[in-house]
């Protein structure tokens, strides 16, 4: 870096350099000590690779967001979820540079007092990743949302929430309405969710081709999403696209419902249809709360039967990986994160073979026959 401070004419020091680009920068101070410690500080900060362009950090958030988003290869659901993050922000017109722990921290104090720590956590992601691409492209130093405290979320044990397998044949049972105009064909999606583990976009995006009857197994390649007033067609979340192994009783029920609801149509024929259009969205949601409330469990969700599959998995001695691509998780870690607690621990594993062990001693107990001691028959 080419430097130098001189004294101007009126009195001050003026210290100034030419960065990597050739572009000369340049401050005046009272002191020519003062002015040459701030070139000593470029030159390091040039040395050791944090060296920022004074100009670069003006631009506002909004405006860096902008330019960086759109280079991004997000699919349309996660830049839907970044625009509502970064919209919330009160920061968004302030320049990058100006940006402080403080702001940060207030934004995050408002969102505690609208939203869940779940969805906080989501939005905060997402500027967090801004501001970190910013320091990346050296425009600011640093990433001030760094140390921010979130509030704390709830255990993945208390909040989640599983249905009974009572539970789950009670809403079978309501599933389908006998009003012609409703839910008639509604059991196979509720089942299809239940025994598949399928979400709801995916179930939506079930075509009669994904099926295979013979080998019992359904294809997940694609999800239906809302898209303004109608739907749009998006493969599934990142990772999902598998195959899942179906019982042979969901099987009988998807037989069933296509003989009985899917009367023409090739194998891109769409599984769950409400006229000439899938299922999706509002028109599953309705149907859903409509068979809750009637079944009489109006606080199940329709992912809660996702956990529902999973929880059974897990009981009948699944390992990690076999759930893991059940449920189509990019990863193992994922599926730990949120079923862990399902699992049995060491205690629970230690106490089954005692009790396995000990079982087996009483039940030879029960065929021997005690010994005397020999000195009390003499």
């Amino acid at each position: 870096m080419a430097g130098s401070v001189a004294k101007r004419k009126d009195g001050k020091w003026r210290a100034r350099y030419r960065d990597d680009a050739g572009k000369e920068h340049s401050r005046h101070f009272a002191r020519k000590v003062d002015a040459q410690r701030w070139l000593d500080e470029v030159a390091t900060s040039q040395l050791t690779g944090s060296y920022v362009d004074p100009a670069a950090g003006r631009m506002t958030f909004r405006q860096f967001y902008a330019d960086w988003s759109a280079r991004q290869l997000w699919v349309p659901a996660t830049r839907q979820n970044a625009e509502l993050a970064t919209r919330s922000v009160p920061f968004a017109e302030t320049p990058m540079k100006a940006i402080r722990r403080s702001h940060v921290e207030a934004w995050v104090m408002q969102l505690s007092g609208e939203l869940a720590a779940s969805t906080i956590k989501t939005r905060f992601v997402v500027v967090r990743s801004v501001f970190r691409a910013a320091v990346a492209d050296r425009v600011i130093a640093a990433d001030p949302s760094t140390g921010v405290v979130l509030p704390r979320r709830r255990r993945v044990d208390a909040a989640m929430r599983i249905p009974t397998i009572e539970d789950v044949g009670r809403l079978l049972s309501h599933a389908d309405s006998a009003r012609v105009s409703t839910r008639k064909g509604f059991r196979a999606y509720v089942a299809l969710c239940a025994f598949a583990g399928l979400r709801m976009g995916e179930a939506a995006g079930a075509q009669i081709g994904d099926i295979d009857f013979l080998r019992r197994q359904l294809t997940v390649t694609r999800q239906l999403q809302r898209d303004g007033s109608t739907f749009a067609v998006r493969p599934p979340k990142y990772g999902s696209e598998r195959v899942v192994y179906l019982a042979d009783e969901l099987v009988e029920i998807l037989s069933e419902h296509v003989r009985r609801h899917v009367v023409s149509g090739g194998p891109d024929r769409w599984l769950f249809m409400v006229g000439e259009q899938p299922m999706y969205d509002n028109a599953i949601t309705w149907r859903w709360r409509a068979t809750r409330q009637s079944a009489g469990l109006p606080k199940v969700r329709l992912h809660d039967l996702r956990h529902f599959y999973a929880s059974g998995l897990i009981a009948s001695g699944c390992d990690v990986v076999t759930v893991q691509r059940a449920l189509g998780h990019a990863n193992a870690t994922t599926t730990l994160n949120t079923y862990s607690h399902l699992w049995p621990t060491a205690e629970d594993r230690t106490r089954k073979a005692a009790g396995g062990l000990m079982r087996e001693a009483l039940k030879a107990s029960q065929g021997s026959e005690p010994q005397r001691n020999s000195r009390s028959l003499q």
